[in-house]
């Protein structure tokens, strides 16, 4: 099966159901095939065929997400990019993926003129000169229904790795992966999707764990209710009034959305489910969260090159939890369907239950590979598991935990310290509104343990303080020996924290750095 061959049942079976929403637009399922169609056919005028890759960089839209649906039925593949992209990175992505095409926001557009060098420049919106507008482009034929199918295991989308630290690189990934992950993913929820189920789209379409909820709403004939960008006060308001059954925030829109005033005022009677993951959340945001919302919640752990889901802690796990097993919320919960989790030592070899490794996974969700990089390929996926570069210990129940990006792991006088577990304490204190923990330069120790908290409103806080609120719930090698107050911490735009920018002035003309 292909990615569109659900939304072509559906668009056939009931035209009339609402596809989508869009600020004042609502597009149909029968106007959604049809514009897709349009797209798939234009792509093929445009010499965009069976396996050429061509870029798309925009906000949350129709267009965006009939964009996946229409290269599906030619076996084009997109490659979604990050619109905090600055041009120079943008012409990378380009130039590294060997793109033909350039589909761009009108209001991006004019800043990539001099920096991307594609045959075809579509802008969505009015469009400078030079571009094509959209709905020019898409004017012609569409595609016909004989035209060629593609393969399960062709490649249906190359999305780009956040780049965190050094360049991006692209993860391939066929239907058949994709679909097995939102087959998988499916099944983790209890409440499922319904036909005409109203999902709420906030996280960029770019990323691994917003496009497979897309996909997932659409596999079951739901309705995306989509947002540009993320405004919390919006997003407060959708969940009470739009009839939004689920939606998929990173912790940090979490945060602001409960940040928003009056939001434990309201009743959200329609909202069923709240998915969460990216990045680690504090147990009391999270309480607080379930408390506001009274929905079910899960959490996911993945990544790109896992389509977006490996593990699932299930909404009867965080039940669990508020029942007197809080351990749980520790965890990202246990293994998606088909998928298989170990824990390994440098060496490859299985470690103890409880013991902390790396973080290996397979499943039939995985990436074909890094898009020309066969070293990097074969070492990621050596011997048919995913290596993630991840730190975490398995409980004998089988639920993961995950403690830290390998690379973010701080190795003060001999010990190691993992900086999310150190966050999560440091965000119990009243005062932490946000806190990033990162390894700095160290006569004595060679690295030690540094805080960059931001400080809720009204709030004061110092070195002093943290160490006290530490003292007791941290071994004393793990408490920060420095902090520094920040009005905001650096996050990538799926919410992962860029502890490479913070690192970077504290080891700047050192003989060696922290990645």
């Amino acid at each position: 099966m292909l990615l569109h061959d659900v939304f072509a049942f559906h668009a056939t079976a009931r035209p009339d159901a609402v596809f989508a929403v869009d600020g004042a637009r609502t597009v149909t399922y029968g106007e959604a095939l049809d514009t897709a169609r349009r797209v798939a056919g234009a792509l093929v005028r445009s010499g965009v065929g069976p396996g050429d890759r061509f870029g798309y960089v925009g906000p949350n839209s129709v267009e965006h997400a009939v964009v996946y649906y229409a290269a599906s039925m030619v076996g084009a593949v997109p490659v979604p990019l990050n619109t905090r992209l600055a041009p120079a990175e943008v012409a990378f992505v380009l130039a590294d993926s060997g793109a033909r095409a350039l589909i761009a926001d009108a209001d991006l557009a004019p800043a990539l003129d001099g920096a991307v060098d594609v045959p075809v420049r579509v802008a969505v919106g009015d469009p400078p000169a030079g571009w094509t507008a959209w709905d020019t482009w898409i004017a012609g034929d569409p595609v016909p229904p004989t035209h060629p199918r593609p393969t399960p295991d062709a490649t249906l989308y190359q999305m780009y790795t956040s780049g965190t630290t050094g360049s991006p690189k692209g993860v391939v990934l066929s239907h058949r992966a994709v679909l097995a992950n939102c087959a998988q993913v499916t099944a983790g929820v209890a409440t499922g999707v319904d036909v005409g189920d109203r999902w709420l789209i906030v996280a960029p379409l770019f990323h691994a764990a917003a496009v497979i909820t897309a996909f997932c709403c659409v596999n079951g004939g739901g309705c995306l209710v989509i947002h540009r960008g993320f405004d919390p006060a919006r997003v407060v308001d959708a969940l009470r009034d739009d009839r939004i059954a689920l939606t998929t925030l990173v912790p940090a829109m979490i945060q602001a959305c409960l940040a928003v005033p009056g939001v434990d005022g309201h009743d959200y009677p329609d909202l069923q489910s709240l998915a969460y993951g990216g990045s680690a959340i504090a147990e009391p945001v999270l309480r607080r969260a379930m408390e506001v919302w009274g929905c079910d919640f899960y959490q996911g752990f993945g990544q790109t090159e896992s389509s977006a889901g490996l593990t699932y802690l299930t909404e009867s796990d965080h039940r669990a939890a508020l029942a007197g097993r809080p351990e749980l919320l520790a965890s990202c919960g246990r293994p998606l369907p088909g998928t298989e989790i170990r824990i390994v030592d440098d060496a490859g070899a299985p470690v103890p239950v409880g013991e902390i490794g790396e973080i290996v996974a397979r499943g039939p969700q995985l990436m074909d590979g890094y898009w020309n990089r066969p070293d990097e390929t074969a070492a990621t996926l050596a011997d048919g598991w995913l290596h993630t570069g991840d730190l975490g210990f398995l409980d004998a129940a089988g639920y993961l935990a995950v403690c830290d990006r390998r690379s973010d792991m701080i190795v003060s006088g001999g010990e190691n310290v993992a900086s999310r577990e150190v966050e999560s304490v440091l965000l119990t204190h009243p005062a932490v509104l946000d806190v990033a923990v990162i390894a700095v330069p160290d006569a004595r120790f060679g690295e030690a343990v540094h805080a960059v908290v931001v400080v809720a409103p009204g709030e004061t806080v110092d070195l002093d303080a943290l160490a006290a609120h530490c003292d007791g719930r941290l071994a004393r090698f793990k408490v920060p020996r420095s902090v520094d107050i920040a009005d905001e911490i650096p996050r990538n735009a799926s919410g992962k924290v860029l502890k490479s920018a913070l690192r970077a002035p504290h080891w700047a003309g050192q003989n060696r750095g922290v990645g």
